[in-house]
This record gives C-alpha cells, structure tokens and sequence, in this order.
C-alpha cells in the first residue's frame, strides 16, 4: 500500500541561511512561512505548493558525516512565461551571475542560467515546441505545449 505523498519540496544545505534566504526572497518571490536562525521555509504566495527550504549545512538535524554546505550540482527550474524579461529583470536589472546566456534548445526550452547561493544553479525555463526529432522522445500526451510565440 502506497502512502499519500502530501508535500515534496527541496532542502538546500547552506552556509549561510540568512544569505539564501534573502536571494530567493528577493529574486524570486518567495515568503517565508517559518524562520528560525538554521532553517528557513518558503513558499510562493501565488502558489503555495512550491516550496523551498534552507537549512544550515552543520545543525544537529543533518546526521554527523554529512554536515557539509551544497558545493554545486543543484539545478532548481523555474518555469515562467517570459525568459527574456526575467533574464532582463535578473541579469541586467540584479546583476545575478550569468551561468548561460538565454537560448532556445531543440528539446522544447527557451532557458537560461544563473548562479545562487552555495553554488547552485538557476535554470529559468519557458516551453517552446520542441523539434520533430526531439517531440518523438516525450511519452504519449507528454510534448510539451507551446506556451506564446516563441521569441
């Protein structure tokens, strides 16, 4: 018997909790609904089933052994409507820094990538229609829909 999943979210394992913190707050709207000074909860208020957690890589709660910050290889997706506005609004507006510049793959992504706290990458992604070629990959019903003209 399959138990109910009732939440499923990312914990990030952080030097510095008030930092990342503060970074998804600002550049990605995020609230917070728990705060205490090694581990953060948030949420997006226009969709509070996406959830974040930020944790303080050597507290108590992490099993001995593995008290160590994230060092990379982290990719969190943040699908939106406009890649381009938000590359404008977080590379040339907030000065983040430009992993990858904004491109459109065959796949079916308009993406770009930025870099976050502790070495995580931020991949902000709008679905395009992907290539013939790459359409036949996805399973029956899953193509991703085109969402606007693709720029």
């Amino acid at each position: 018997m399959k138990t109910e999943l009732r939440s499923f979210y990312p914990v990030i394992a952080t030097r510095d909790v008030t930092a990342s913190r503060h970074f998804y707050v600002r550049h990605f709207g995020f609230e917070v609904t728990f705060e205490a000074d090694w581990y953060v909860s948030l949420h997006r208020p226009d969709a509070p089933q996406y959830e974040l957690a930020l944790l303080d890589h050597a507290h108590s709660t992490v099993p001995e052994g593995y008290r160590t910050p994230l060092r990379g290889g982290l990719l969190l997706n943040f699908e939106v409507d406009d890649v381009d506005a938000e590359h404008h609004r977080l590379v040339e507006q907030a000065g983040l820094s430009e992993l990858l510049p904004p491109r459109t793959e065959e796949f079916g992504q308009r993406h770009f990538i930025v870099g976050g706290p502790d070495g995580v990458m931020i991949d902000v992604i709008r679905v395009v229609p992907a290539t013939e070629e790459y359409a036949g990959h996805y399973t029956r019903g899953e193509t991703p829909a085109p969402r606007g003209e693709d720029r």
